[in-house]
């Protein structure tokens, strides 16, 4: 069935919307954007030395979510998907925000990974080109960040986030807004000292075709050809044409710049020496530009979550097979933790349902810290999967998962800084239960507990006759009064 579908990108330089019509055609999904809106914010320069977003620039956000909230207002959750980038990753103030942010959106905002980002940019940029067999390099220079990927079809390869980009650099060396060649040459040098650390990986790969997405890409390509400096797309020496008439000039002059945007202008000398240092370190020869980027990736992400293809659970498994999971043992908890759980959620939501989604999640992957060692197995697990590169999760995602695995082992007030909301508490529960009830790593049929939930009292039900033949079970069972009553909770234990 067709239905809508939307992206929000909330990059450093600019927010954007994109709104897709999910079309099945012989078995095959596909989306045509019907509706886009961007507006330049400039986040990246809102942030101070001490790296903390001015209230101008939560300002300007929040104004803009605004406008994109009432666009998105008849939407339901589970078809918007709002990212946020470099600014957001690196400002010491988010938390602070955030509240105010999401509240003008009327959705969620996930903080994403550098590589989650790549991940998504790739995604974008395939969707929009002919399909290849052949190696393809896509390079994204954002507001604060510049992804780096090598993929073959839908796949990346390789996939790093460098941390510059058009408006850190462009704030950086030319703040006046003069350009000339000694600044230029010193915002190059910065640029190549980025991206030598990845430069061999990346020529050993090797790629056939190069693409440029988002704003700087688009930028040089259509004053390159605008201007006559180059034929066949984004070149070097195209760029040291465009670069020799900004350096004569002193600054960037629009109205001798034809192809040029108005807001482009502030921020093109930066875009332009980390893709002339890109040029040089990694030995591009010429650059084509790709329609897709990050918006369109997370409008393709959700419609592989729609279709339950969801990127997530294919992190998950190659966890699994990475962290060597005993995959019967997840799934005797996994089945447990999300059937204590469905009997404690009386009013089902989009958030309990992510929160269910998490804790199956959650129960595949809390032996993970095994692999690393017996002793508080648990709290490796925790790091892990709160550090580690895990496509398709967002950081919230990621500090859910860990703490959810944290909390399925040992003392409760460990988790009570992490100030888990009631659900989210609940969600321990069932993976502590599922966990203790499968200790011997044996199918048990039927279940012998069942659990109940009221306010703050939980109520285990727990068959009599299977209690006196696991007195393990059962001394752990009684155990656990006193850890929930430490963090507010009553703990009852019954035997029917």
């Amino acid at each position: 069935m067709d239905h809508l579908l939307a992206a929000v990108d909330l990059g450093s330089n600019s927010f954007r919307l994109s709104i897709g019509r999910v079309v099945q055609q012989d078995g095959v999904a596909q989306i045509y954007q019907i509706d886009r809106l961007k507006e330049t914010v400039r986040l990246a320069a809102g942030l101070d030395a001490d790296k903390r977003l001015s209230a101008e620039a939560v300002n300007r956000a929040v104004a803009v979510l605004q406008r994109f909230g009432e666009r998105l207002r008849s939407f339901h959750p589970n078809r918007v998907r709002a990212v946020a980038t470099n600014t957001f990753r690196v400002a010491r103030n988010t938390q602070e925000f955030m509240p105010q942010a999401e509240a003008a959106l009327g959705f969620p905002i996930e903080v994403i990974a550098g590589r989650e980002e790549a991940r998504l940019i790739y995604l974008g940029v395939m969707h929009s080109l002919p399909p290849s067999t052949e190696k393809r390099l896509v390079i994204d220079i954002g507001g604060g960040s510049t992804e780096v990927i090598i993929g073959k079809g839908f796949e990346p390869n390789l996939m790093s986030s460098l941390y510059m980009g058009c408006v850190s650099y462009s704030r950086q060396f030319f703040g006046d807004g003069l350009v000339d060649a000694h600044q230029m040459k010193q915002a190059e040098l910065a640029a190549r000292r980025e991206i030598e650390v990845i430069a061999k990986q990346y020529r050993k790969m090797g790629w056939k075709e190069a693409y440029g997405s988002s704003g700087t890409a688009k930028a040089l390509f259509a004053i390159l050809q605008e201007c006559g400096f180059s034929q066949e797309g984004i070149t070097r020496a195209g760029m040291n044409k465009l670069k020799e008439r900004i350096i004569r000039s002193g600054r960037v002059i629009p109205s001798e710049l034809p192809g040029i945007k108005l807001e482009r202008a502030d921020v093109l000398p930066g875009g332009l020496a980390i893709m002339s240092a890109l040029f040089d370190e990694l030995g591009i020869d010429v650059m084509h530009t790709g329609d897709g980027a990050l918006r369109l990736g997370v409008l393709y992400d959700l419609l592989g979550r729609d279709d339950e293809h969801d990127k997530r659970d294919e992190s998950v498994r190659q966890f699994m097979k990475r962290y060597h999971i005993d995959a019967n043992q997840a799934r005797r908890v996994r089945a447990a933790a999300q059937g204590f759980y469905d009997s404690v959620i009386t009013e089902p939501t989009a958030e309990t349902a992510h929160l269910r989604h998490a804790l199956g999640w959650a129960a595949d992957l809390h032996e993970v810290g095994l692999s690393i060692a017996h002793n508080t197995y648990h709290k490796h697990t925790a790091y892990v999967l709160e550090n580690a590169d895990m496509p398709g999760f967002s950081r919230a995602d990621q500090q859910l998962l860990a703490m959810l695995v944290l909390g399925h082992l040992g003392k409760l007030a460990k988790l009570e800084p992490l100030a888990p909301q009631r659900d989210q508490w609940m969600a321990v529960l069932c993976l502590r239960l599922a966990v203790l009830l499968f200790r011997r790593r044996e199918d048990i049929s039927p279940i012998p507990i069942r659990l109940s939930v009221k306010g703050d009292s939980i109520v285990v039900r727990v068959d009599g006759a299977w209690l006196s033949r696991h007195p393990l079970s059962d001394f752990t069972l009684r155990a656990e009064e006193a850890e929930w009553r430490k963090v507010g909770f009553s703990f009852e234990l019954l035997e029917p």
